[in-house]
């Protein structure tokens, strides 16, 4: 059975495609207009060995706010989407990530209800890039937790370049999801007492 999700959104402001298999190798063929964001999604599907397409043309002579915000909604309801009613999966996943002096640590539980905590040290620089507002990155998982209906906890306890600090928090988070999608071969029917998540 394919786990494969897509998703369109079109507003005033955006338009988005996505489409993720949670099956795949790592292929990804991103395009969102804004350069740094689009090397945290390739990020994302590398080090998940998510297949990810993500095509997205915003209101960039705005700014990035939209264009982000709406990628990061369609990029959680394609997950969502994938991950159908989540019967065998192993459902918790957890990853640490380092990049030179900066460490995230990531937790996730494909719980069926959005709950996001994070954090990451003060002080960063404002932009990386021309265009990445680093006060996005927190906005972002807010908007990707909200779709995809997860809790997730993302813990940046230490790191100076704001480079470093944004690229850990989704290199763990890829390799935290790619464990809570996982199929557990001793698991049958939806991990849950509840009967359902």
């Amino acid at each position: 059975m394919s786990r494969i999700g897509r998703v369109e959104r079109a507003t005033k402001e955006t338009s988005v495609l996505v489409e993720v298999d949670l099956d795949g190798t790592g292929r990804v063929e991103v395009s969102t207009g804004v350069g740094f964001f689009d090397h945290m999604l390739n990020q994302l599907g590398k080090h998940g060995l998510f297949d990810l397409t993500v095509k997205t043309e915003g209101d960039l002579h705005i700014d990035s706010h939209h264009t982000m915000e709406d990628t990061a909604l369609a990029l959680g309801g394609a997950f969502r989407e994938a991950l159908g009613d989540k019967s065998g999966i192993t459902r918790f996943g957890s990853a640490s990530c380092p990049l030179d002096e900066a460490l995230a640590q990531v937790t996730v539980d494909l719980s069926g209800r959005p709950y996001l905590v994070h954090s990451e040290p003060s002080g960063m620089a404002p932009l990386i890039g021309p265009s990445y507002d680093t006060t996005m990155t927190r906005h972002i998982l807010e908007s990707f937790v909200a779709q995809a209906a997860i809790c997730l906890h993302v813990h940046v306890p230490y790191g100076r370049n704001a480079h470093h600090i944004v690229e850990a928090q989704f290199k763990a988070l890829a390799r935290a999801l790619r464990a809570a999608c996982e199929p557990d071969p001793r698991a049958s029917g939806v991990p849950s007492t509840k009967g359902v998540l």
